[in-house]
């Protein structure tokens, strides 16, 4: 099933590049879409929700919480349409130049030009191969953070040996009772200072060549109450009462999308949209921004995902209107934010500030 309408600008993936192309091609006039696979926008920030980020120029550090909400909002300030839960699966284009994105539901989603912003590609956490437990997932077995204080006075057990899981531990370190660590490996990775903390602090007990095995239920049958570790080696079991588990084994990049497009779209390293400065792609009309565009001098930070997007944009609109300028626009030449900005200074005014 085709979509009716016909979008100026569709973007894959809404993480902070897809959020603030949204933002600059409403900017631009542009009728706008994002599809994002997740049942949320945020894109990979969402794993850090807790940590302080201070290298967003302009903005003095805060969680990547409120970095999200911040950009959502941005996002959002022109109204494009949001489609959430949905994997875009290929991308061709018909005769008549209009690119078609096929969807796994089954819609076909049409538009005048694509921004790919799937960063490293669709995440999935790498998840425990234990039978029956997807149900706790929706209790207390984590693979994303919840915000810090639900684990407060807590007794949890950190599956995961690498950098985000440390990062992890250390952070819940200060404010839960007791932390268990269970990992495959006979040492942790990450930065030493946070290893060295961790495996000092009283409040943290280490279990190297390790499995979960089994998680043994409450009552109820709905939350785990207790886990089983294996040793690896020795077959030795422990049971650990506990009241939550967090599990971060890494992630499962999924790259089908640009592996099954017919589009001759060039990659870099068989993933990456091989690009130029101008966030274009080998094929006309389909733009990268975000770590998925790679070109000599691509700037892996928020910052640069921010002029990749703008970048895509001023491009898309100059492939649709070959007498648009190319050249950025800024928010003060925008008659609609002209408007809301009187609206802005007149609520100030009248609050004295």
């Amino acid at each position: 099933m085709t979509t009716n309408t016909t979008y100026d600008v569709t973007i894959i993936g809404g993480g902070p590049a897809g959020l603030f192309a949204a933002f600059y091609s409403g900017l631009r006039g542009l009728k706008t879409k994002i599809i994002e696979f997740q049942p949320y926008l945020g894109g990979k920030v969402h794993v850090y929700p807790e940590k302080m980020v201070w290298d967003v120029g302009g903005v003095p550090p805060l969680s990547g919480a409120k970095l999200i909400d911040q950009m959502v909002e941005q996002g959002l300030t022109f109204d494009p349409t949001i489609v959430l839960n949905t994997k875009v699966t290929s991308v061709t284009q018909d005769e008549q130049k209009i690119f078609h994105l096929h969807t796994n539901e089954g819609a076909i989603h049409a538009t005048k030009t694509v921004i790919i912003a799937i960063g490293g590609g669709i995440l999935q956490p790498q998840r425990l191969e234990l039978e029956h437990i997807t149900h706790f997932e929706q209790t207390n077995l984590h693979y994303l953070m919840k915000p810090l204080a639900y684990f407060k006075n807590k007794d949890i057990l950190i599956s995961g040996g690498g950098h985000s899981a440390m990062d992890w531990a250390a952070e819940l370190e200060p404010i839960v009772n007791k932390i268990y660590l269970t990992y495959r490996g006979d040492t942790f990775k990450g930065h030493e200072t946070v290893i060295k903390h961790l495996l000092s602090s009283k409040k943290v007990t280490s279990f190297f060549e390790t499995n979960i095995t089994k998680f043994i239920p409450s009552d109820s049958g709905d939350t785990i109450e207790q886990v089983e570790l294996t040793e690896l080696h020795t077959n030795k079991k422990h049971q650990l009462a506990l009241d939550d588990v967090i599990v971060h084994h890494g992630y499962i990049r999924d790259t089908s999308l640009l592996q099954y497009s017919p589009l001759p779209i060039t990659l870099h390293d068989d993933y990456f949209i091989a690009g130029s400065p101008s966030s274009e792609s080998s094929v006309e009309g389909i733009y990268a921004a975000g770590d998925i565009l790679h070109h000599e001098g691509k700037l892996h930070l928020i910052a640069g995902a921010y002029q990749d997007a703008a970048n895509a944009v001023n491009m898309a609109k100059k492939y649709i209107d070959p007498e648009a300028s190319r050249q950025a626009m800024v928010s003060s030449h925008n008659d609609e934010l002209k408007q809301r900005n009187k609206a802005i200074i007149k609520e100030m005014m009248g609050r004295g500030v």
